[in-house]
C-alpha cells in the first residue's frame, strides 16, 4: 500500500511539473487566436515603421489573423517600449524597435523601464549599414589616411551626425573611440543636412545610410572609405568594411527587431521567430529590403539575441560616458 501511495505521489508530481510546458506549448501552436498588435515608436513612413508592416502583413496572411501596426512615436522610442512593457506578456503585444532602444537609457537619466530586464528578444529583422564618407576635395583616400589626417591635426577636423544620441552619432564616436583622434561634432536634425555638408566640405567626414549616400558615390560627389556592419553592403560591394579598412574591432549594425515583454511564454516567443525569419528570406519581401537599403540581419536565436541586445546596451553606455552624450 505504500509503495503504491509513493508511485501515485510521484505521477502526480510529474504531471504538476510537467503540465505547464506542455499547456504552454498548445498554446504557441493554436497562436495566435485574436489580433495581434505591434506597438512601432516612429511616425509612419520611416524605415522602422516600413520594415515592420511588411512583415505585420506577411504574419497576417500566415496566420490569417489580423496583424495591427500601432504607431506611437516620442522620446527616441520610449513611449512605444513604455506601453510594451507594461502589456499583458501573452504574446499579442509586440515591439518593433532599432537601435534606438539600447540607446535610450544612455541619453536619459531616468527611462520607465528596464531595457534588458522588462523584454524578451524575439529576432533582429534587417539593417540599412552605414556609410563612412568624404568629399573627394578633403584628399583621402581611405579611412587610414582619414584618422593621419585627424591626428596630424587634432581638434581642427568635424564630423556631422542626424542628431545628438542618434545612430549616427554613436556610429562615429565609436570610429573616434578606437582610433583614438579628437574631432569635433556637428549635429542636424537629419540625415540629409548631415550628408550635404560632408559633399560640400564643411565639415570634413560623415556616416550615412548606404541607401543615401550610392546617388552621390556614383557621380563622384563622395568618396565612401568604408561601410559599418560586419560585411559589405550589398548595395556597394566594392567598398571594404571599415574593419577591413584597417580600423580594428569596429562594427556599428544600425539594426532593427522585434521584442514582446518580458515572461511571454518561450513556445510563443520561438513561434514568433520561427515565423518572422521565414517572412524575411521571401523572395519578394527581400525585394522591398533592397529597394529600401536594408539588408536581413543573420538569423539569431532567443538567447543569441538577448546576448546581443546586453552587449549593445553596454557598448553604447561606454560610448555615451566617453564622449559625455546626454539628450538635449
Amino acid at each position: 500500500m505504500r509503495r503504491a501511495l509513493q508511485n501515485l505521489m510521484l505521477a502526480c508530481t510529474i504531471v504538476v511539473a510537467v503540465w505547464p510546458s506542455a499547456h504552454a506549448a498548445g498554446e504557441a501552436s493554436a497562436y495566435p487566436i485574436k489580433p495581434v498588435r505591434v506597438v512601432i515608436g516612429f511616425s509612419a513612413g520611416g524605415v522602422v515603421d516600413v520594415s515592420m508592416r511588411i512583415i505585420a502583413q506577411k504574419l497576417s496572411d500566415a496566420w490569417k489573423q489580423q496583424v495591427i501596426a500601432d504607431n506611437r512615436p516620442g522620446a527616441g522610442g520610449i513611449i512605444a517600449a513604455q506601453i510594451v512593457s507594461n502589456a499583458n506578456p501573452d504574446g499579442y503585444t509586440l515591439l518593433s524597435v532599432s537601435a534606438a532602444h539600447v540607446i535610450a537609457p544612455a541619453l536619459y537619466s531616468k527611462v520607465p523601464y528596464d531595457t534588458l530586464r522588462d523584454f524578451a528578444g524575439v529576432t533582429m529583422t534587417v539593417m540599412v549599414p552605414n556609410v563612412l564618407v568624404v568629399s573627394p576635395a578633403l584628399g583621402v583616400k581611405t579611412a587610414k589616411d582619414l584618422v593621419a589626417m585627424a591626428k596630424a591635426k587634432p581638434g581642427q577636423l568635424l564630423y556631422s551626425s542626424g542628431g545628438v544620441g542618434s545612430g549616427t552619432h554613436f556610429g562615429t564616436e565609436l570610429f573616434n573611440n578606437l582610433t583614438g583622434i579628437n574631432v569635433g561634432h556637428v549635429p542636424f536634425k537629419g540625415i540629409p543636412e548631415a550628408l550635404t555638408e560632408a559633399i560640400v566640405n564643411r565639415v570634413q567626414f560623415t556616416m550615412s545610410p548606404v541607401s543615401s549616400v550610392l546617388p552621390f558615390a556614383k557621380d563622384g560627389r563622395v568618396l565612401a572609405l568604408g561601410v559599418t556592419t560586419a560585411t559589405r553592403a550589398a548595395a556597394m560591394p566594392d567598398v571594404p568594411t571599415l574593419a577591413e579598412a584597417g580600423i580594428t574591432g569596429y562594427r556599428w549594425d544600425p539594426w532593427f527587431g522585434v521584442l514582446v515583454p518580458a515572461r511571454t511564454p518561450r513556445p510563443i516567443v520561438r513561434r514568433l521567430n520561427d515565423d518572422i525569419r521565414r517572412i524575411l528570406i521571401l523572395p519578394d519581401v527581400k525585394e522591398r529590403w533592397t529597394a529600401m537599403g536594408a539588408e536581413v540581419m543573420p538569423p539569431i536565436s532567443l538567447e543569441e539575441m538577448d546576448r546581443y541586445l546586453a552587449a549593445q546596451t553596454a557598448l553604447v553606455g561606454k560610448l555615451a560616458k566617453a564622449a559625455n552624450i546626454k539628450a538635449e
